[in-house]
């Protein structure tokens, strides 16, 4: 019988509750435009979204290596068996904070976020892997969102000059259909990448604690336990989000929708082959905006927009104040380093 220690149970239990409030918050980046678009029942296409989150958890570790091992530096943390509850307190922290105002920031930057200010809690700034942070988050922070938003607005260009000939009628008619496939691909990649990275978080906790020897391997209870619980999390839903998402940026038909998840499938799939941990609410809200710009640019409610790319910008300083607050205080409690 193994002896578990009871901190790392805690541990598992927070990775859990984080990745429930990760399929909470960032179920709308799936769900938003079938929704609006009335494609979709919202209780049908959450419980779709749900299950197609989870398979996409299931089909990769890339991601997950990369939040275990490539922002901070593993050997130079590994004595401190509080720092990843203190980081996903922080993460689930701010995740509350902008779930209750239904601001659709990034729980991966959330997360990154309350990694780092843990660990800067902990061992100072050199416990980070700067060149991972700059490789993988910080260029893919700017990278994503615009190339979401290139691919929105181009391909939307291609649909226009495509459907130029075609009754308005029979293309509602035939991408109120394509969009279930779009909106199940949007599902998929989402799960592919944003699960990932708790079970990166989880597995750097059973290094730390001795039952690993490095973050390379990624167990199958992880995989499980962190894709049921976001997809968990995407079942009970975010509605607040999903009208800021669906609605609240640019109003969606049914070809827009289906254009946008399409660009954003293509962007996070992409990103997640190359152990990025993108947003993926970057990366829709973006696709949506290019999109819309292709109509005209005072089509999309650019002051929704300003107020989310805010959010964005505060996510990763704010949750890594978080963290650091929550990895004082931990260890003030504790007494242990």
């Amino acid at each position: 019988m193994f002896d578990v220690p009871f901190l790392l149970v805690v541990i598992v239990a927070a990775a859990v509750l984080f990745d429930f409030t990760n399929g909470a918050h960032d179920c709308a980046n799936a769900i938003a435009s079938v929704v609006s678009t009335k494609v979709l029942s919202p209780r049908i296409a959450v419980w779709a979204a749900a299950s197609l989150n989870l398979c996409g958890a299931l089909l990769g570790t890339a991601v997950a290596k990369t939040l275990g091992g490539g922002i901070v530096l593993p050997e130079v943390v590994a004595a401190s068996q509080i720092l990843v509850l203190a980081a996903l307190a922080g993460a689930i922290a701010w995740n509350a904070v902008t779930w209750y105002f239904g601001i659709p920031s990034s729980s991966s930057h959330a997360l990154i976020g309350g990694l780092c200010g843990a660990a800067v809690a902990n061992q100072g700034f050199s416990a980070l892997n700067i060149a991972g942070i700059v490789d993988k988050v910080l260029l893919p922070l700017l990278v994503a969102p615009l190339s979401g938003f290139v691919a929105g607005f181009l391909l939307m260009w291609g649909m226009y000059w495509l459907l130029a000939r075609v009754r308005r009628r029979t293309v509602g008619l035939v991408f109120r259909r394509l969009q279930l496939c779009s909106a199940g691909m949007m599902a998929t990649s989402h799960g592919l990448n944003d699960a990932q990275k708790t079970m990166g978080i989880v597995t750097l906790a059973l290094m730390i604690f001795g039952f690993q020897d490095s973050v390379e391997h990624i167990p199958l209870w992880v995989k499980l336990a962190c894709a049921g619980s976001m997809a968990l999390g995407t079942a009970v839903g975010g509605w607040k989000i999903i009208r800021t998402m669906g609605t609240g940026i640019f109003k969606l038909e049914p070809y827009h929708g289906f254009t946008a998840e399409i660009s954003a499938t293509l962007v996070i799939t992409g990103a997640s082959a190359l152990g990025a941990p993108i947003s993926t609410t970057h990366t829709i809200s973006s696709c949506i905006c290019g999109v819309g710009a292709t109509k005209r640019l005072s089509a999309v409610r650019w002051g929704v927009a300003a107020n989310l790319v805010t959010a964005w910008i505060l996510t990763l300083p704010a949750a890594g104040v978080m963290g650091y607050a929550c990895y004082t205080l931990l260890h003030l409690v504790s007494g242990c380093a």
